[in-house]
Order: C-alpha cells, then sequence, then structure tokens
C-alpha cells in the first residue's frame, strides 16, 4: 500500500510537470500574474485551509507577496512567472508553491522540498479577502477569552495548552500557547455555534475548528500538514497557566557548565570556549530554519543584539536542520542570515530531531523545543534555560517575555567576571 501511494504521488507531479510543460508556443508565453488579494486554499486531508495573499509588482523588484495571517505580514520576494507558471518559494523555508495561471485563478500544489512525498494541492481565486466562507445565518456564539485546552493525544488528564481567543462580531484570530511554543497567528470566524481557525506560513499549515456545547465547552479538531489529526476539548479558564518555562530543561548532575564544539557555517571548528566568548554574556539559541516559532525568536534576538552587540554580550545559534547534510544546512541558515539580517553567530550543530538534539548536549537533561534558549553568565555559568518562544501573535505573553528577558539581561550585563 505505501509503495502505491507513493507512485501515486509521483505520477501526480509528473502528470502536471507535463502539463505545465507541453503547452503550445503561444500559451508558452509568459502571463501575467494579476496583484492584489488573493484567496487560497490547500486541500489537507480532504479538508480546506484557506489562507490569504496579497501580490505586487513592480519594474524593479518583480513579483513580490505577503503572505496574511491576522496581524501579520510574511514577504514573499522571490516569486518568478515562466509561462503558464508561477513559482513562489515561502522565504527561507524549503517549500514552495508551483501553480498554473489561470487568468483569475491559480491551480497547483504546495510542496515540502526536504521531505518524500510532500504535496499538497493548492488552488487561489484573485478578488475574495474573506478567510471563511460563512456557513449559518445564526448570530456568532461567545468564543472571546481564555481556554483551558486539552488534546486527546496529550498525556491524561494534564493541561497542555492555552487557547487565547479574540472576537469581533464574526471576526476571530488568536492562538494556542504549549509548553513548546505558540501556533503564531491563527485567524478565521465564528458562525453559530462554530469557529473556524487557520494559519499558513510556508512551512506550517494549521486548521481548527470547533463547535460550542451547551454546556460552554469547546470541542473541536485539529489538521496539520500532510496526515496529522487530533481532537481537542477546553473549558474557559481566566486562571490557566503552563508551566514554568523555565523549569522544563536544565543542566543535570555531574556538570557545571555547558560546553560544546560544532562547524560554523564554512566548516571550521568553533568552541564556546574560543576568546571570543570569554568574559562574556552568552546566549546559545537552539533552533531551525525550518522552525516559524524559531524565525519569531530569532527576529527578537537580532533587533536585541542590534542594539546592545557593543556591551559584552554573544549570541550563538546552534542549527538542527531537516537533513544530516552540511552543505544543505549551511545554505539554510545563510539564507535565513540573508533574509532576517541576522548579525550574530550560527553553527551547524545536528538534525531536527529532539532527541539527537539532546545526544549533541549531554549536559542538558532533554531538548523539549525548538526553540531553546540558554543564558550564560559571564563566568561561563548556566542561569537560565527557556524551554520554547511565545511570539508576537500572544500578545500579552509576549509582552510578558520581552520584559522578563531584558531584567534578566540587564542583571547579567551588569555583573563582572571573576578573575
Amino acid at each position: 500500500m505505501l509503495l502505491r501511494k507513493k507512485n501515486y504521488g509521483y505520477l501526480l507531479m509528473l502528470f502536471s510537470f507535463i502539463l505545465w510543460n507541453c503547452a503550445s508556443p503561444q500559451e508558452q508565453q509568459t502571463q501575467q500574474l494579476t496583484t492584489g488579494m488573493w484567496r487560497a486554499e490547500l486541500n489537507l486531508q480532504n479538508q480546506q485551509l484557506p489562507f490569504n495573499f496579497d501580490i505586487m509588482h513592480t519594474p524593479d523588484s518583480g513579483y513580490q507577496a505577503y503572505l496574511i495571517n491576522g496581524e501579520e505580514r510574511l514577504l514573499l520576494d522571490e516569486i518568478s512567472v515562466a509561462g503558464d507558471s508561477v513559482f513562489i518559494p515561502m522565504n527561507f523555508f524549503d517549500t514552495q508553491i508551483r501553480a498554473k495561471i489561470q487568468g483569475e485563478k491559480l491551480e497547483g500544489y504546495w510542496t515540502k522540498n526536504y521531505a518524500e512525498d510532500y504535496t499538497i494541492p493548492f488552488t487561489a481565486r484573485h478578488g475574495d479577502a474573506f478567510r471563511f466562507a460563512k456557513t449559518s445565518q445564526e448570530e456568532a456564539g461567545n468564543f472571546d477569552g481564555k481556554w483551558a485546552v486539552y488534546f486527546a493525544d496529550g498525556p491524561p488528564d494534564s493541561l497542555v495548552s492555552i487557547g487565547i481567543f479574540n472576537q469581533k462580531n464574526e471576526e476571530l484570530s488568536g492562538t494556542f500557547l504549549t509548553t513548546t511554543g505558540d501556533y503564531r497567528y491563527l485567524d478565521g470566524n465564528a458562525t453559530g455555534n462554530q469557529m473556524w481557525l487557520s494559519a499558513f506560513d510556508g512551512e506550517h499549515a494549521y486548521l481548527f475548528s470547533a463547535t460550542l456545547q451547551e454546556d460552554g465547552t469547546l470541542q473541536g479538531d485539529f489538521w496539520s500538514g500532510q496526515s496529522y489529526h487530533t481532537t481537542w476539548v477546553a473549558h474557559r479558564d481566566e486562571s490557566a497557566e503552563l508551566p514554568d518555562a523555565s523549569q522544563l530543561t536544565f543542566i543535570k548532575k555531574g556538570y557545571d557548565q555547558l560546553d560544546f564544539t560544532f562547524p560554523n557555517l564554512e566548516g571550521e571548528p568553533v568552541s564556546l570556549q574560543a576568546d571570543k566568548y570569554q568574559d562574556k554574556v552568552v546566549i546559545v539559541q537552539i533552533f531551525g530554519t525550518w522552525c516559524p516559532n524559531c524565525m519569531d525568536e530569532t527576529k527578537f534576538l537580532s533587533n536585541w543584539y542590534n542594539k546592545n552587540q557593543d556591551q559584552k554580550v554573544e549570541i550563538i545559534g546552534l542549527a538542527y536542520e531537516r537533513k544530516d547534510d552540511f552543505d544543505y544546512a549551511s545554505q539554510r541558515v545563510k539564507k535565513m542570515i540573508d533574509k532576517l539580517d541576522v548579525q550574530y553567530d550560527f553553527l551547524i550543530a545536528g538534525v531536527s530531531d529532539k532527541e539527537k538534539a539532546a545526544e549533541t548536549l549531554p549536559m542538558l537533561n532533554q531538548v523539549l523545543s525548538f526553540p531553546t534558549t540558554i543564558f550564560i553568565d559571564k563566568n561561563g555559568k548556566v542561569r537560565r534555560i527557556h524551554t520554547g518562544f511565545s511570539g508576537p501573535g500572544t500578545g500579552v505573553y509576549y509582552e510578558e517575555f520581552v520584559s522578563d528577558f531584558n531584567t534578566l539581561m540587564d542583571e547579567l550585563l551588569k555583573e563582572k567576571p571573576n578573575s
């Protein structure tokens, strides 16, 4: 059955390639991509995941687009059109949309280039700015507020997420917070007793639905990517809290500090014990370029570092990438650096597997999340390890993180090294 499935995927892609490349000379003339707002759908496990994007064109920059998720705008600036086809690389993620231009419509696929047989059908129509179609004339129920959320595949009877939903009439936005990070900007609507939220950032495709029950609870479904699905339930709880993110990962007994040597982007070995990092506060970021939460954290750290790099501080990003291939990994990181204009250091540390990542840093009890952030004082002592990242889509939780981060860094930078 697996072989048949893979062959089917291969034949489907081959057939699409033939369709795109066997057009007449007249059809091969480069078509124009209509600018303005588009509404797209990914056919996700027989569910339609909607998202929006805005296409622009200038003689100097060519085609560009913004992926839209709530308040977020993600720039896509490598769009190319050839004949009747458009190719849209997803920022620095190793994914792309390839579609045929059919006037005011696009039809094609979203593909993860690094994953075998990962192709999801994509369609889009120009001029539609809505997210989810209204399916009922009933007045929308009340989904606004803070919810304690339990996913069916989580530990029994344990809180694994907090839902933060912001509702204005039928418009709905929000996110889910978990111990390993947040689901970033979710956008959707409420109709009657139903709610729908979605997000597509080029790497992750999330679709949530829920039904408001008579007792005020929610029962819902969550689809992610090509195959993941689970159910969830929730109840209102303004006091719901997650475990302390600074208590989940720690230095094991028998170790007194962090130590590692990994290659930089040119393949040269770099140690945490190098002179460059001595007598300085060092932030070690465990991340991957495939990780949208890591993207949010990298933007934050990069902005902070650019303002404070004249102080005795360094940041080292340890990249754990999708392939165990140095050239592939270094190219992904270099592209991210270029896109986000990051000035701090990066090393290639391993692959995007939490258990294997933990093996590269044996002094840690675990690597629970990408990202994980380690704060080291001027004497080389680990002062805090923060699991996950609550990004700007979490509102007040992001503000609290920024405040705590600045307080800790002010404290560490004021301290003097023992000499």
